[in-house]
């Protein structure tokens, strides 16, 4: 049996006009309301409490990607994919209006979720060649953000390796030999590193490079970018290819004799 202090949070989550109100506002249970009763009473609360949250946990999603689906059979009916007529807007502002979502609202997080959720439906109902047609993206908005959850998570291991390459590195400096006068030669003296977590590292920061590199898309360059900028890419590529030119004949070159 559900609680009246249960009830009444349902009853909250059901009213639209609490949508943008402060969670802490919302009615809930206070410890005075529990003093009298006993352990197997609250046991039995806890029960209720916990069997009515599994209950509605994955109601909100589930709402939203419904009302997604809706979305775009609403455009499918009306011929605009891409929901750009004033008929479709229209449509969709009278939808919301009338479920009391306004667009300059806190409540229009639910029409910002929707497009979410609208974006990957989309894209797993058009084919490919569809998307080209309709000038939409072939990726979905959850494939982009994980493109850019990877992207940052390589860039971050970049900083860390590179951070860790510098620190492991052994730097050569010179200072003059004790008591040494003019004519006297300057002795190389190594700074702190360590050799062997250096040559470690240095292969570290190669996989992440080649990370880097393998997070451009090649329908980025081919589709979106102008030739200028192609041009600009290929110049850094290039760049870039003659470090690495430079770098692999010290790779190639035999091990000195020690």
């Amino acid at each position: 049996m559900m609680s009246k202090e249960v009830a009444r949070s349902a009853d909250a989550d059901a009213d639209p006009a609490l949508f943008s109100v402060d969670p802490d506002s919302l009615p809930s249970i206070q410890l005075d309301d529990l003093a009298g009763e006993s352990e197997d009473q609250l046991v039995a609360r806890g029960v209720a409490y916990a069997r009515e949250y599994v209950r509605i946990e994955h109601q909100p999603t589930i709402l939203l990607k419904n009302l997604a689906a809706v979305i775009v059979a609403l455009r499918r009916e009306m011929g605009d994919w891409r929901g750009e007529t004033q008929a479709y807007r229209s449509r969709v502002t009278d939808l919301y209006l009338s479920a009391g979502i306004p667009a300059d609202s806190e409540k229009s997080r639910v029409r910002a979720a929707v497009r979410w959720h609208v974006g990957n439906l989309l894209r797993r109902t058009l084919t490919t060649r569809e998307l080209e047609r309709e000038g939409l993206l072939s990726t979905s908005p959850l494939e982009r953000l994980q493109d850019t959850r990877a992207a940052s998570a390589v860039l971050l291991q970049a900083v860390k390796v590179s951070a860790d390459v510098e620190k492991s590195t052994p730097r050569t400096a010179k200072k003059s030999s004790k008591g040494a006068g003019k004519g006297k030669k300057e002795e190389p003296s190594a700074s702190e590193g360590s050799p062997v977590k250096a040559t470690a590292d240095h292969i570290r920061l190669a996989g992440v490079a080649s990370s880097i590199i393998g997070q451009m898309d090649s329908g980025v360059i081919t589709t979106h970018m102008t030739a200028g900028q192609r041009a600009s890419l290929d110049g850094e590529l290039e760049a870039l290819q003659k470090k690495i030119t430079a770098l692999r004949r010290l790779t190639r070159k035999p091990a000195p004799k020690r």
